[in-house]
């Protein structure tokens, strides 16, 4: 996909209305990948100026600091600020809310203050402004979709309508779990547990959730992070539901339904 580069931007003399912060899933993950691609082709049919960094952009340390590698984080966190006010960056939309939430909580202690958006939030805002316009009886008509909250979005920053209003804009019915809201389960990849070995229980995590998921009688679990999405398409599969069940980001469900 063409997507504007920083530096290039800057060369020519111009500024991206937003910074996309694209994030390790984002950019290496294969499943990740294609909600990267759903958000950037939605940037594009409205018409928002953005730019990527592209190699400059290194991880933002968030899983090194949740595993206790305070040093490796305050690396990669200066590193980046280095290279953020370097280019005078003022807003940044991220589509992970792990980023979301050291970009927005945690950077601007060691110098690094920026306007900070979920991609969620955006698009809801898009909605609302009209820039986005969905097809009425689109992909998703008389569909079930329930949506699982990221912990980062919701019990750390308190988002949770924005997803919501931005899902009830497709022509779709939207169930909630039992767990929900301010009481939502984790998928388990939190606090870098992602990258490590579980610990022995009874259950996995994710399975439970994706149990949660499929007792509403969805046909989509709706997610606003790379994590959550790979945990809940991996806790579908464990409970064999993955041909009637589908794990789609935000971006992916719009992108879909957009005219």
């Amino acid at each position: 996909m063409p997507v504007p580069v920083m530096a290039d931007m800057i060369a020519k003399g111009e500024t991206p209305e937003i910074l996309f912060w694209v994030g390790c899933a984002g950019s290496y993950d294969q499943r990740a990948q294609k909600i990267t691609k759903a958000f950037i082709s939605i940037l594009d049919k409205v018409g928002v100026s953005y730019a990527i960094l592209g190699k400059e952009e290194a991880c933002t340390g968030d899983p090194a600091r949740r595993a206790g590698n305070e040093f490796i984080f305050q690396m990669m966190a200066y590193q980046n600020i280095q290279t953020l006010n370097n280019y005078a960056i003022k807003k940044i939309v991220t589509a992970c809310p792990h980023c979301f939430n050291i970009l927005k909580n945690e950077y601007p202690v060691l110098g690094g203050k920026y306007e900070v958006i979920h991609h969620a939030v955006l698009l809801q805002q898009l909605i609302d402004e009209g820039k986005i316009k969905l097809k009425g009886g689109g992909s998703f008509k008389g569909k079930r979709i329930t949506y699982h909250d990221s912990c980062y979005l919701g019990r750390a920053n308190n988002i949770y309508e924005a997803p919501r209003k931005a899902l009830e804009a497709l022509d779709a019915e939207l169930v909630e779990m039992k767990r929900c809201g301010s009481k939502g389960l984790c998928c388990g990849a939190g606090g870098a547990q992602m990258f490590k070995e579980e610990e022995k229980g009874t259950e996995r995590i994710n399975t439970a959730r994706a149990k949660e998921a499929a007792s509403t009688g969805a046909d989509i679990i709706a997610a606003a992070c790379p994590f959550c999405n790979t945990m809940l398409s991996d806790g579908v599969k464990t409970i064999e539901k993955e041909e009637g069940i589908k794990v789609l980001d935000i971006a992916e469900l719009i992108a879909q339904s957009m005219e």
